[in-house]
């Protein structure tokens, strides 16, 4: 039995409890303590900042060390504090593997759901409150996203492409692969355009599925099973169509491209970003950076599949001279275009690579020649203007989103502290390290 005593504590906290849910949620004002503070829209470091936060907002930051009565204080004043990490390229529902071609026959959508949970939160823990997924089949990502937005699950806030547009055979193509008995010819319901009305279904079709974004596939790819891994696979005409359409519906469009003239037919379409851009000629440079183009390399991509052709088995025989070929020329890419001055945003294409390696990518545009701090500033200043959410998202400011994370050194003289993120608070809520 269980005394009176022991019960009537715990009975009256309850009841304060459910006093302070019916007449509203009452919220203590939160103060981080920021020993040194990267301001990505100064490209500068502030010295002892507090951070002063309420719900999932940032009231303001302030000089000094602030202590008001009430507050809850969390101290990262011997730590490196900035914004949210935002990775503009992942597949959040799937990971590399040499079973990967077999996986498509013997796990259903549920199984790969199921996965994406446990990615989800790798991707959160290294400090990418953001994501940009694009390509996700059967609505996981959509749902996904929903589910972490709803704190069922733990993850980054998800902005998802749905399934990527591509053309009859081009890479995307579901039936790439298949024997003749299990092939199809699929259309623009499951993401294969071929066509200007063609290119409004589709359109259309990720719009009823809930798809945040457009993404189309504008050359073959390294990972499809067919022989081109860089040639065009829509017209000008096609991609202009993609992109009218997604303006209707307020999508931006993202475009896979590893061959020139698929890129160029991509940027005088209209998209807003170019994802790899292996083989980007300085024409194509010189077209980007005058139509604001955004450009995502993904070099940890390149280096992870380079590494695995390696491997006898690994990728198919298909598969496997396009990733020795390709793979390697995408960090040499990213350092004349960032040369010439073409947009950069962050972006790794994880879901290739590991889950929670996303952080890899900051080391090798620095060893490329970007200064870490526009390195930093690629991943959340550039990386929120190219998802269009800069009223939210990308810096550490009054009426932001408390998108917050830190690491125990500085990352600007030791690339290594980029893989040591030891606090995350995302939308004003702690979910790794010290909270109050």
């Amino acid at each position: 039995m269980v005394s009176n005593q022991r019960i009537t504590p715990w009975v009256r906290r309850l009841g304060l409890a459910l006093l302070m849910l019916s007449a509203g949620s009452v919220s203590a004002e939160t103060i981080i303590h920021a020993g040194r503070l990267i301001d990505v829209q100064g490209e500068r470091v502030l010295k002892a900042q507090s951070i002063r936060i309420e719900d999932d907002r940032i009231l303001s930051v302030e000089s000094g060390y602030l202590r008001p009565e009430g507050a809850e204080i969390i101290d990262l004043s011997s730590a490196t504090v900035m914004p949210g990490w935002l990775d503009m390229h992942v597949h959040i529902a799937s990971e590399q593997s040499p079973r990967r071609q077999v996986e498509a026959f013997t796990k259903d959508p549920v199984d790969h759901a199921y996965r994406s949970v446990v990615y989800a939160e790798r991707t959160l823990m290294a400090g990418f409150t953001t994501v940009r997924d694009l390509g996700t089949n059967a609505g996981i990502a959509q749902s996904l996203r929903d589910a972490i937005a709803q704190g069922w699950v733990v993850g980054p806030r998800i902005f998802t492409a749905g399934k990527a547009l591509a053309s009859t055979g081009g890479h995307g193509d579901p039936s790439n692969g298949r024997n003749q008995a299990l092939s199809w010819d699929p259309g623009p319901a499951e993401g294969v355009v071929n066509g200007e009305a063609d290119a409004y279904k589709g359109v259309r079709t990720r719009y009823k599925e809930g798809s945040d974004l457009i993404k189309i596939t504008a050359t073959g790819g390294v990972l499809s099973q067919a022989s081109s891994g860089q040639n065009p696979q829509f017209t000008v005409e096609e991609v202009a169509a993609i992109v009218a359409a997604a303006r209707d519906y307020g999508f931006k469009v993202a475009a896979h491209a590893h061959g020139t003239e698929g890129m160029r037919r991509a940027v005088l379409g209209g998209v807003d970003s170019i994802e790899h851009g292996t083989f980007m000629s300085e024409e194509v440079m010189k077209l980007m950076r005058k139509q604001g183009t955004y450009y995502v390399p993904t070099i940890i991509a390149g280096k992870f599949v380079a590494g695995k052709a390696e491997i006898p088995g690994y990728f198919s025989e298909l598969v496997r001279p396009k990733a020795a070929a390709i793979g390697p020329l995408i960090q040499d890419t990213f350092a004349r275009a960032y040369e010439m001055g073409v947009p950069i945003a962050f972006g790794t294409d994880t879901g290739v690579s590991p889950h929670g390696d996303n952080w890899k990518e900051f080391g090798y545009m620095i060893e490329a020649g970007m200064p870490p701090m526009k390195a930093i500033v690629s991943a959340t200043v550039s990386a929120a203007d190219l998802l269009g959410q800069t009223e939210d998202l990308g810096s550490i400011g009054p009426g932001k989103l408390a998108d917050i994370i830190a690491v125990p050194g500085d990352p600007l003289t030791d690339p290594a502290e980029f893989g040591r993120v030891h606090f995350v608070m995302k939308g004003g809520r702690v979910f790794k390290g010290e909270g109050p």
